[in-house]
């Protein structure tokens, strides 16, 4: 079984090496391989047997959480599972029906399409999907004016796996088309470490389990960044001419890459720091917090937050962000004065 995957291309025009080469060393091939997310993968398996019973193919699948969690793996083990191929794509590639058409028209029986980032599909895009995924049929409409005509396309069965990060932006009608949803949570410490064995004994590097245990600790509990780290650490070690990871050089490998014993990176602190000196301690509105921090809205949205959330670092409001009393320990900072948001 061939599986078909779209170019990774990046600014350039260039294939993304280090991304292409996770995908193909790290990213697990087998059900077993994969680590966490047991009770989405306990759900996907009935889901997948009862398919293969029906012989059917499984009902579309919606996969939301923070990015590197594991959504496109787990979309490529499911095409294992039914012994099919799958084809990526994402929102922003669909600009217009023409595209959309192109890609629901190639598919063979069966096959699965994966569409990342589906949260930026174009409104209009999303209108001729709906047939598609009720009936398997498209729409086109050929012409202008008094000459226009509707074509109507017959598909074959497929199944659409989407995944976002931000599922609360996706219209009701193209999220209530989904035959099941799937919430992707943050990785323990324990299954992070255990990735990361795994991808020590792939990549060929010999590492203490110290050493692993604290990369993990640092990896805002994302396998994704966990094995970036993992290979930013084995460079160091190189460097240094050390055949053997340990914990003195993960640590020294860590400091160097200003990453704390619990993930935080220099943006964080200083998101921190801008709602502790510049706002009081909150509450904060975006756009304020991206404007006096000097950081995109996005990025705080898509990679400071999620994370500092988890640590309970910073609280959202109907009034905006504010600090916590964990985070005022962490940065060893008082509490702002006249302050009664501060929890």
């Amino acid at each position: 079984m061939v599986v078909k995957k779209e170019r990774n291309l990046n600014e350039d025009g260039l294939e993304n090496e280090e991304e292409l080469e996770i995908d193909n060393t790290l990213r697990p091939k087998e059900w077993n391989s994969f680590i966490g997310q047991e009770k989405i993968k306990k759900n996907i398996k009935i889901i997948i047997e009862a398919a293969k019973k029906r012989k059917e193919s499984i009902d579309h699948l919606l996969f939301y959480g923070n990015s590197g969690l594991g959504k496109t793996t787990l979309a490529h083990l499911i095409a294992n599972e039914m012994n099919t191929s799958i084809k990526i794509t994402s929102g922003p590639a669909i600009e217009k029906a023409g595209d959309l058409a192109a890609v629901l028209t190639n598919l063979k029986e069966g096959e699965i399409l994966f569409i990342d980032e589906i949260h930026r599909l174009n409104r209009v895009i999303e209108e001729y999907l709906y047939p598609a995924m009720e009936d398997f049929r498209l729409n086109i409409i050929v012409g202008k004016g008094p000459m226009a005509k509707t074509i109507e396309i017959t598909l074959p069965t497929f199944t659409l796996i989407g995944a976002t990060t931000r599922v609360g932006i996706i219209s009701a009608p193209l999220r209530n088309r989904f035959g099941a949803t799937f919430e992707f949570n943050f990785y323990t410490v324990d299954e992070i470490a255990k990735i990361l064995k795994r991808s020590a004994k792939i990549l060929g590097i010999e590492a203490d389990e110290e050493a692993l245990s604290l990369i993990a600790k640092s990896s805002r509990f994302t396998p994704r960044i966990a094995n970036h780290l993992l290979k930013r650490v084995r460079d160091f070690a190189q460097v240094k001419e050390v055949d053997k990871i340990t914990k003195e050089i993960a640590e020294e490998s860590l400091k160097f890459l200003e990453i704390d014993e619990i993930g935080l990176t220099g943006g964080d602190r200083k998101i921190l720091e801008t709602i502790l000196e510049k706002f009081n301690g909150g509450p904060v509105g975006l756009k304020s917090l991206a404007a006096a921090s000097l950081e995109d809205e996005d990025t705080i949205l898509n990679i400071y937050e999620p994370y500092l959330m988890q640590l309970g670092f910073i609280q959202r409001t109907s009034q905006g962000r504010i600090i916590t009393e964990n985070a005022l320990k962490y940065l060893k900072a008082r509490w702002p004065k006249n302050q009664s948001f501060l929890i």
